[in-house]
């Protein structure tokens, strides 16, 4: 599936689209042929449909003073989706694609744009979910506000794939002035993010039914752009954002504490978890810290801006369970440490070995 973008094209030819008359996708239909014509137009076109997507050209291309006027510099990252359910409380694999390229253009300041959706499909996967990935794909996209424009189709046999693998990729323009990195880290600075952690690996664990656990938790799966848009007016000195995915909250303290040569203190107490996602992991022998969120943001801020930042969060809908989790030190740098209830404390290190459970 590919296509062109065109800024000032408002019409195009239209040609009539062909439908898929079998209830499971084949090799055929990867073929090149019209078989994949046929799936590329009942199941993307016809989701992700637009005037500038129609001439289904093999690249997406872009009028460089309309991306100018967003910003100084341009933002471009990838991603890549395999998570298992494809559908799950909360989301699925095409609701997850389009939030998490959309997130990792956000917290590096930038306005999120233009998507591409490429997927590998293994043979025999159903027609029907098919469309409904698409179409929540779409959904998410429009009410994120951006297009998806190009992307690609390939068909693999049977046991070459988990049903369905899903690859994005994002533009976007970060605004002038802003330069967020892990590198910037200073001792006085407050650590916050916007709320519940840990709830997206939790889902995915409850739903495999490898274990017998009854809870309605939900993945927190959501577009945090215009959520970040608030917190860096409310906190222009911003130092650092980035979304708490795979190794959890721990990877990315760890990360901010390695990168900056600065040690971090976070608080339990002060650590937002479900009483149910802690009652996971204490069954299951996992640590929560380290559990893949989806919707979650982890940010250091100035401490004479923290406090507009969290109102800022708290304000959004999907940060009105913000919290101030600690502070950046000058202690040991590299090292992340967190103060417990009991009044000890423990290091927290970087995610080893493999995550449970795989989520994405």
């Amino acid at each position: 599936m590919s296509t062109v973008i065109e800024f000032e094209l408002e019409t195009s030819s239209r040609r009539g689209r062909s439908k898929v008359r079998v209830p499971n996708v084949t090799l055929a239909h990867g073929g090149g042929g019209k078989a994949m014509r046929d799936l590329i137009d009942d199941v993307f076109i016809e989701a992700f449909d637009n005037p500038t997507l129609a001439p289904l050209e093999d690249q997406a291309r872009f009028d460089l003073t309309s991306l100018a006027a967003y910003g100084d510099k341009l933002a471009f990252t990838t991603d890549s989706y395999v998570v298992d359910p494809l559908i799950f409380p909360g989301g699925d694999i095409g609701k997850l694609a389009v939030c998490g390229t959309i997130n990792d253009l956000a917290v590096g300041g930038a306005k999120p744009l233009y998507l591409t959706c490429s997927v590998i499909i293994e043979e025999g996967m159903s027609l029907e979910t098919l469309r409904e990935i698409a179409r929540s794909m779409a959904k998410t996209a429009n009410l994120a506000g951006v297009f998806i424009v190009t992307g690609d189709t390939k068909v693999v046999p049977r046991g070459a794939c988990d049903k369905l693998f899903i690859n994005t990729a994002g533009i976007g323009v970060i605004r002038e002035g802003i330069n967020l990195g892990a590198d910037q880290a200073q001792p006085g600075d407050a650590i916050l993010v916007n709320g519940l952690l840990g709830d997206h690996g939790a889902t995915i664990l409850k739903v495999r039914g490898d274990m017998a656990l009854n809870t309605n938790i939900e993945s927190d799966c959501a577009p945090l752009h215009e959520l970040i848009d608030a917190i860096i007016k409310a906190a222009p000195n911003l130092r650092f954002m980035r979304d708490a995915t795979r190794g959890g909250l721990a990877t990315v303290l760890n990360e901010v504490a390695e990168s900056s040569q600065v040690s971090l203190e976070i608080f339990e107490d002060k650590t937002p978890i479900r009483d149910e996602v802690k009652g996971f992991c204490e069954i299951l022998g996992l640590d929560p810290l380290y559990l893949a969120n989806e919707g979650k943001i982890v940010c250091v801020v100035p401490a004479n801006e923290a406090e507009a930042a969290l109102a800022a969060m708290q304000n959004h809908p999907l940060g009105q369970g913000a919290a101030n989790i600690g502070h950046v030190t000058d202690g040991r740098a590299g090292r992340v440490v967190m103060k417990t209830v009991f009044g000890g404390q423990r290091i927290v290190d970087m995610l080893v070995g493999e995550q449970l459970p795989r989520i994405c």
